[in-house]
């Protein structure tokens, strides 16, 4: 059977738009477990640690541990959920000197690249949006098997001012220190 020319295109096409989801499903989709998984802030208050847990995020995390390049990961951080231990605490940081949670009730990340590192760490890049600015950021991801489970562990230090988190009269850092920690802990399954 002779085909035209533009009938082989069309076909090919068809063809290949058939075969494309079973090409891009080389990662898989994880369930995450909200129970078992973390995202916190470290950070330093008059010189002394203190650490503040995000009570509500979603994880969507597309892997393959034997192409992690073909790996996608994102998180998506409710602010208002940030939790200091003391109900007025809770309060101040959410007005609009620090993360302003009314304006920019959400924090984000996206994954640009995963790569492959020493000592089977993960080299992630992407972006990290918070209070309405986004930055290029970097970082060593650790993924272990627990189990049934894959449990996802990195820490993220950024500087809280580039963000403009603590405004006006915070700006000073003499009271509360520049640097930041996010420390996550996402444990996913099948």
């Amino acid at each position: 059977m002779h085909m035209s020319p533009v009938l082989r295109r069309t076909v090919a096409a068809a063809a290949l738009v058939l075969a494309l989801p079973a090409v891009t499903a080389v990662a898989a989709m994880l369930k995450t477990d909200p129970a078992k998984s973390s995202v916190s802030a470290i950070f330093k208050q008059m010189n002394v640690p203190v650490e503040a847990k995000f009570k509500k995020f979603n994880a969507q995390i597309d892997y393959d541990g034997a192409k992690p390049e073909a790996s996608r990961a994102s998180i998506d951080i409710d602010i208002p959920s940030f939790d200091l231990g003391d109900a007025e605490y809770n309060k101040e940081v959410q007005k609009k000197e620090w993360f302003n949670g009314a304006q920019f009730p959400k924090a984000g990340f996206v994954s640009t690249a995963i790569k492959p590192a020493a000592g089977g760490k993960l080299d992630v890049t992407g972006k990290l949006t918070i209070k309405g600015k986004t930055a290029d950021v970097a970082f060593p991801l650790t993924v272990k098997k627990e189990g049934s489970t894959q449990v996802f562990e990195g820490a993220l230090p950024i500087k809280r001012l580039a963000f403009n988190i603590g405004e006006g009269e915070w700006k000073d850092t003499s009271m509360v220190a520049d640097e930041v920690v996010i420390k996550f802990r996402v444990v996913a399954a099948q």
